[in-house]
């Protein structure tokens, strides 16, 4: 196969790739990951290459498939009167909502999806977040953020989550954990998720969740729709 065939072929993949826009769970990671995957950045894959875009990429579309589990657990919940959004943007912001869930009492939860490694365990120690022995703390600032700017948009209180897909956690003796708090963040295993959400059905918001519902699809659009070029 010649050099031009090779060039071709990952142009036509990058054009088929962007023709669309896609909506839904992980949908904006995933563009993320089309986006950085240019003609030069697949043709470098496919000689074996590593390029920071390509590993942006593929960390992005591993984000994707995160999310898209997240979903997968919380779905039931839709038989069970909660309303579930995914992939949300905020007007004026680059930020994306991974997943927005409406009890069918009116509270409003903001599950944030993680897929860290599991070789290194999660836990909190002297105020900070580790995972294994790197300080992860900022980079839960994003969740914080989204979290307040959502509050405002709705008019409500939102308790954030951090699904964890992958680390497990340590408590404060170092022994296994089903959840740490953690600066107003409630840190729970990704296949707990869903046990914990029911937990906390019939605790209630302070507007219906019809009307919630209808707040978040008039002022929270869909992230690719929003941003076309995420």
């Amino acid at each position: 196969m010649t050099l031009t065939t090779v060039l071709l072929i990952a142009a036509a993949a990058w054009w088929w790739r962007h023709r669309r826009p896609r909506a839904g769970a992980g949908a904006s990671a995933e563009a993320r990951a089309r986006a950085l995957r240019t003609p030069l950045v697949l043709l470098a894959d496919a000689l074996g290459i590593r390029t920071r875009a390509g590993t942006l990429a593929a960390n992005s579309k591993a984000g994707a498939a995160g999310e898209r589990r997240t979903a997968r657990r919380v779905a039931p919940l839709a038989r069970e009167g909660w309303k579930i959004f995914h992939d949300l943007a905020i007007p004026g912001r680059r930020e994306n909502v991974d997943h927005l869930l409406i009890s069918p009492v009116g509270a409003v939860f903001l599950p944030d999806s993680k897929r860290w490694s599991a070789r290194f365990p999660l836990k909190v120690r002297g105020g900070r977040l580790f995972h294994g022995d790197r300080d992860v703390t900022a980079r839960l600032d994003g969740l914080h953020r989204e979290t307040a700017a959502v509050s405002r948009i709705l008019g409500v209180p939102v308790t954030p989550l951090v699904v964890m897909d992958g680390a497990p956690l340590l408590g404060p003796h170092g022994r296994p954990a089903t959840k740490l708090e953690f600066r107003g963040l409630r840190i729970i295993p990704a296949d707990h998720l869903t046990a914990h959400l029911r937990g906390q059905a019939r605790i209630p918001g302070q507007r219906r969740a019809a009307d919630l519902a209808a707040a978040v699809e008039r002022d929270l659009p869909a992230y690719t729709r929003h941003h076309r070029h995420p």
